[in-house]
């Protein structure tokens, strides 16, 4: 029994929770003067009653934001809530630690609805036995609230009036709400009315009434693949029901639809080789069209191209004896088909007719240039040629030339011309132009009419630089041609300066450099300018042409130099790398003079070949060379001498002797006088003044001797000096010819024993140590009567 009490009171706790959780009590009531939904725009009050005695406070939105409101009484207050545009959440709270849970109002702010308007329906006819009703309206704005429509149908078939039927309307997000609904096939009349309400309103739109066979639609076109030709292409079309109309259209790539003739299915007159676009839609006799099918595409088959190729020619600056030939790819209009290759062939005279097949990814090709040559180029698809374009070697006129003109602008360029009122028709005329230095790389070209007079390019790259020509083309083969250089659209100042090469010969520098890179140029580069600075930091500029690559500095002092170089398009850009070099002084001078001192020694020496002026010369400049000194160790009387060894004794019979002790050798210079008319030689000067002057008996030729010598005996330390000048003494002249030629050989096979005691003799010596004591100190020369005629 306790068990059974004490789950009982269990259960009543738990019971009494449930209901105090299930009524929820609130510390306050709270309501709107205009209810939960009201009309965007509008003010109206909330209310709020709370049953405590705590601090009172209300709020909105979330979370919640305090709201100044007014007190009425001690238990009730409220809020002005003035233009309301959206939807709102209110709330009062009693402060008190122990209140209960706040209360809430939740106001939808919205408008009632609009009259429905634009009210259509359609019969989609399925078959022969039903169909469906879709009708739609335009509900107008949007009322922010839960909204709710019905479409009331009422129908007649035959005599007999049906009752009336509501269908849920269905907006599916979109702005025009629907509704549908079948009917059979012996419905002839409907009527159609529309109801709809929120919580601020109602609406009703007009009822209208409809006979079925005036909305009937039937279904969409089903297109298969169609069978096309190079002109036709025949339309596959699948029907759930027959129509009296099927409207098919079609249109190429970029084109607008085209509408074959009612119910043929058979569509002409179309392009070869095009991508055709097709579509269909179908409808009763009466009623509506229906929807239009999907699209479907298909390409017409090739033909032959129609139309030759537009084609132009450039020579090369470089080779007189060929041109290149150019092409522009064809468009599907003019290839009509596939170009499978291009055929050029070369007619002349002197070859005759040469074909040469060319791979369609070509669009230019070299040839031969020849007097009266005729090139042409044909475009061949699986269908067939095109026909030949020709090209005739023209010849250029010099006058008259046209005046031509250039507009710049932001992203065109137009250049226009007028030629002279005397001249002649023209046949045609063809603009060219190219990138700066491209023109065989990058040729582009428009073939004009005769009439016209400019033409606007407007495919140029920013920030490179375009040249091009002008061309007057005659039915005579003739042509004028007129140049227009430096057309760009955007430009700016180059971003870097040219790549400098310096050569330097003598006080000149030749400086070369390569072009600008074309990234670089940022345009049209319209000169150059170097700079020059010395090393006292003096500058010098030089401006120069465009076109040139290359400037000659002369007439430099020595110094250090430093040189620089800018480019310029609309303004100058910054300056490329320093180049150093120094001029030096000129050294040739040395060169040169030895040149000429070489070119007269040579001269010279091929004078000497001649005996006659050998002799001339030789007796011209004997005074100059250097005489062969006369050798003692080839006398006679060292030859006596050289029998006693280590001792040397002179014994001279002389007519007055005495004997000098001396500790130094007797040094006597010598000189001989040339031959004087009285054939007598006498001796000038004697240093030791020992020897009178006498006259001597030999006749002698015109040469130096030696006569200084000395004599130092070991055991008596006495020397003999000869002061006879009768005695006689034998010499070696400085000759070597005559009398002396019959002693040589004797004299030289003697001397061999003696070559230690006597050494080599040199007249630039101060002196001449023969054996050791014998000592030759001077000799002097009087070369007076050289220059005599012997």
């Amino acid at each position: 029994m306790a068990s059974v009490s004490q789950t009982l009171s269990i259960v009543t706790v738990v019971a009494v929770l449930v209901v105090q959780l299930c009524q929820g009590e609130k510390s306050c009531v709270i309501w709107s003067s205009a209810g939960r939904d009201v009309q965007r725009g509008s003010s109206f009050k909330v209310y709020c009653t709370f049953n405590c005695t705590c601090s009172k406070s209300m709020n909105s939105d979330h979370p919640p934001t305090p709201q100044r409101h007014i007190e009425i009484n001690s238990t009730t207050i409220y809020l002005d809530v003035a233009n309301i545009t959206k939807h709102r959440t209110y709330s009062c709270q009693c402060k008190c630690r122990d209140a209960r849970d706040p209360c809430g109002l939740d106001i939808s702010a919205g408008y009632p609805p609009d009259r429905p308007k634009n009210l259509s329906c359609i019969y989609k006819v399925l078959n022969t036995e039903s169909g469906v009703v879709v009708c739609t309206w335009n509900g107008g704005q949007n009322t922010y609230l839960k909204k709710d429509s019905v479409l009331q149908v009422s129908h007649v078939s035959g005599s007999h009036t049906g009752t009336l039927l509501s269908y849920n309307v269905s907006s599916k997000g979109t702005d025009l709400p629907s509704a549908s609904f079948n009917v059979s096939s012996s419905v002839q009349l409907i009527s159609v009315c529309v109801f709809t309400k929120n919580k601020l309103g109602t609406a009703v739109s007009a009822t209208i009434n409809y006979t079925l066979t005036d909305i009937a639609m039937p279904s969409t076109p089903v297109l298969g693949q169609p069978k096309c030709s190079s002109r036709e292409c025949v339309m596959k079309v699948e029907q759930s029901m027959r129509t009296q109309h099927l409207e098919i259209q079609y249109r190429g790539e970029q084109q607008t639809w085209t509408t074959n003739p009612d119910s043929v299915r058979s569509i002409s007159s179309l392009e070869p080789y095009r991508l055709y676009h097709f579509r269909a839609r179908a409808k009763f006799s009466s009623g509506l069209w229906s929807q239009w099918s999907a699209s479907i595409s298909s390409w017409t088959q090739e033909d032959a191209p129609a139309k030759e190729l537009d084609v132009w020619y450039a020579e090369s600056a470089s080779d007189s004896k060929s041109m290149t030939v150019y092409w522009k790819d064809t468009d599907i209009s003019m290839a009509r088909g596939k170009i499978i290759e291009y055929i050029v062939s070369v007619n002349s005279s002197d070859h005759g007719l040469v074909l040469t097949n060319i791979s369609a990814k070509a669009s230019k090709y070299l040839v031969p240039v020849c007097a009266n040559c005729e090139v042409t180029v044909c475009a061949r698809n699986s269908k067939g040629l095109s026909p030949p374009a020709r090209i005739t070697t023209r010849h250029i006129k010099a006058e008259p030339r046209l005046d031509v003109r250039v507009m710049t602008r932001k992203h065109n360029v137009t250049i226009s011309w007028s030629k002279p009122d005397t001249a002649p028709l023209p046949a045609a005329y063809v603009v060219e132009w190219y990138p700066e230095g491209l023109k065989l790389e990058k040729l582009t070209w428009v073939r004009l009419g005769r009439n016209d007079n400019h033409f606007v390019i407007t495919d140029l790259i920013p920030f490179e630089c375009y040249e091009g020509a002008v061309y007057v083309l005659y039915n005579d083969s003739s042509v004028i041609r007129t140049t227009f250089t430096g057309v760009n659209t955007v430009n700016s100042n180059p971003i870097a300066g040219p790549l400098l090469h310096e050569k330097i010969v003598g006080d000149t520098v030749e400086v070369t450099w390569t072009e600008l890179p074309r990234d670089q140029r940022q345009g049209c580069i319209t000169k150059y300018t170097i700079y020059l600075e010395n090393s006292n930091r003096h500058r010098q500029s030089y401006s120069i042409q465009a076109s040139k690559i290359r400037y000659v500095i002369k007439d430099l002092s020595p110094a250090a130099y430093s040189l620089s170089m800018t480019a310029w398009t609309t303004g100058e850009g910054p300056a490329g790398q320093k180049v150093k070099f120094y001029i030096q002084k000129d050294s040739q001078l040395p060169l040169v003079v030895c040149t000429i001192i070489f070119f007269i020694v040579l001269f010279l020496l091929c004078l000497c070949q001649s005996s006659a002026v050998k002799q001339r010369f030789l007796v011209f400049f004997q005074c100059l060379m250097l005489d062969v000194v006369p050798d003692p160790a080839n006398s006679k009387w060292a030859k006596e001498c050289t029998k006693v060894k280590g001792r040397i004794n002179l014994q001279f019979q002389l007519s007055n002797s005495s004997f000098i002790q001396e500790d130094e050798p007797i040094l006597v210079d010598v000189e001989e006088l040339p031959k004087q008319s009285s054939d007598i030689s006498t001796p000038t000067s004697v240093s030791s003044q020992l020897l009178p002057q006498t006259s001597m008996s030999p006749e002698y030729p015109l040469t130096t001797y030696i006569k200084s010598f000395s004599h130092d005996s070991d055991s008596t330390s006495l020397t003999q000096t000869s002061l006879d000048t009768n005695t006689t003494v034998d010499y070696i002249t400085s000759d070597g010819a005559g009398n002396m030629d019959e002693d040589d050989q004797e004299e030289e096979e003697e001397f061999v024993e003696v070559t230690g005691f006597f050494p080599s003799h040199n007249v630039f010596m101060e002196q001449l140590a023969f054996g050791g004591k014998l000592t030759l100190d001077a000799v002097k020369i009087d070369c007076g009567n050289f220059f005599q005629d012997s």
